[in-house]
């Protein structure tokens, strides 16, 4: 995914300068050196605690946001850190209403502390994030912000605080309730289009012709959309309208294909699911997302009656490369592998298969391979667990959703990226309407991930 996360941030400084004057951000080394990041602190005081008014308030957020957009990455650093260090709650206050909670007598007084102590536990900085919030496109500008912060968590886990902060901030601007849901065609705004074709994340779209034959009368394309940032998708969906469960990819990017009658078809197929921005990771959008377009599809075509996802498995690789070991293939996990047709794959020359590139279709290493392979992604699948979740994200993501593991297929997406995900191949995760919120209760209450009897079979599984 091209990320427009720097565009959106020069954007932003852009208007600013245009709405409050060329003095909106203070004039300060990108560095961020001790002496500016003082002056940084003196802006921030006041626009917190709103001295001089609300207007004033927000102007003084408006300085601090464009002054940071200025700042290098050294100087964000900097930046993020002094919201932690200097931002946090009141650790005297937060004792101080908790104590007040613990001997609290009447029900009116213990109403009382209670709010006290969720008061002392809001961070200062929250203050400052929801100045920024109200401002000209402020949803956007925090959604910039936590896309920074996320790439430094791992080097300055220090900041996952201020993280937790933003997150629920975004968490409420971008409520469900608030987004708007809707078909993107190829009337829809230049704008809007052009940024599909730089958010694609699972098939790239190459060319403005390619985006044209995603929105053939037999596709459809939904997105939402927040009111704050109109022309900007949060998360899309592209779906086909096919006759039958597809089980390849390529006949879906066919766009020479012979269409279908989109009123004839029986089954839509999610065929690629993108979240657009970074920022916003952890905020539930997709599972509503799926259940509003399954609505909408089948009020609008009523013969439609399956619908599924065509789905990479973009953890199995990796999965399967952990279970080499000295140059063999060594399975751990109690997986019991059938080395293929007549015993003609040695565990040696299925380790050389994994880690290489793409092999020609009709490989005789990769056909001697395809029993083994399967049966492994079926255990993937099915088994493969990251504590009481799946290991594979889609996976984990659908089976949320309330989806079931359908097929595993074999030569679903024979590209350079289809391989490197998931040795080529796809998993179709089948929406039974009324079985959705017992899959969804089964996998997230009890740990139990719903699976067909051919996949189980793949597995073992005599039950």
């Amino acid at each position: 995914m091209v990320t427009s996360q720097l565009g959106r941030m020069v954007r932003y400084v852009r208007s600013r300068r245009t709405s409050q004057g060329s003095d909106a951000a203070l004039s300060v080394n990108p560095d961020l050196p001790d002496n500016d990041l003082r002056r940084l602190r003196r802006i921030i005081d006041e626009a917190i605690g709103a001295r001089g008014g609300e207007m004033a308030a927000r102007r003084n957020a408006g300085s601090v946001a464009a002054t940071f957009l200025n700042l290098n990455p050294q100087g964000r650093q900097r930046f993020f850190e002094l919201l932690v260090t200097d931002y946090g709650h009141d650790a005297s206050l937060v004792d101080a209403a908790a104590g007040a909670l613990a001997q609290a007598g009447s029900p009116s007084d213990r109403h009382q502390a209670e709010n006290d102590l969720r008061s002392a536990l809001s961070a200062r900085r929250v203050h400052l994030f929801r100045r920024f919030a109200g401002l000209d496109d402020g949803p956007a500008l925090l959604v910039s912000l936590r896309e920074d912060l996320l790439g430094r968590l791992a080097d300055a886990p220090e900041l996952r605080d201020l993280d937790h902060d933003l997150k629920r901030i975004l968490e409420g601007w971008f409520d469900v309730s608030l987004l708007t849901l809707e078909r993107l065609t190829w009337d829809s705004p230049a704008s809007l289009l052009e940024k599909l074709i730089d958010y694609e994340a699972v098939h790239a779209i190459e060319s403005w012709d390619d985006l044209k034959g995603r929105l053939a009368p037999d596709r459809r394309l939904y997105a939402f959309l927040h009111p704050a940032m109109p022309n900007d998708p949060l998360i899309f969906v592209e779906v086909a309208l096919t006759a039958g469960i597809s089980r390849s990819l390529t006949p879906v990017l066919d766009h020479d294909r012979d269409q279908v009658d989109p009123d004839k078809a029986d089954s839509a197929i999610f065929y690629s699911i993108s979240n657009c921005h970074r920022g916003l990771a952890g905020v539930t959008l997709g599972d509503l997302l799926i259940k509003s377009v399954v609505e909408l599809v089948s009020t609008e075509f009523p013969s439609v009656k399956q619908f599924a996802t065509l789905s990479p498995l973009p953890g199995f690789r990796r999965w399967l490369e952990a279970q080499i070991v000295d140059g063999s293939f060594v399975p751990n996990e109690g997986i019991q592998v059938d080395l293929g047709p007549d015993q003609n794959i040695t565990s040696e020359q299925l380790a050389d298969l994994i880690s290489g590139p793409l092999p020609p279709d009709g490989d005789q290493g990769l056909e001697a391979a395809r029993t083994s392979l399967t049966q492994l992604g079926s255990h993937y699948l099915a088994n493969a667990r990251r504590g009481p979740r799946a290991l594979d994200p889609v996976a984990h993501f659908h089976l949320s959703n309330g989806a079931r593991i359908e097929q595993l297929n074999w030569w679903a997406n024979p590209s350079a990226a289809g391989w490197e995900r998931g040795l080529a191949m796809m998993v179709n995760y089948q929406y039974h309407l009324k079985n959705i919120e017992q899959n969804h209760d089964r996998y997230l209450i009890d740990g139990e991930v719903t699976v067909a009897d051919g996949v189980l079979k793949m597995v073992g599984y005599q039950g």
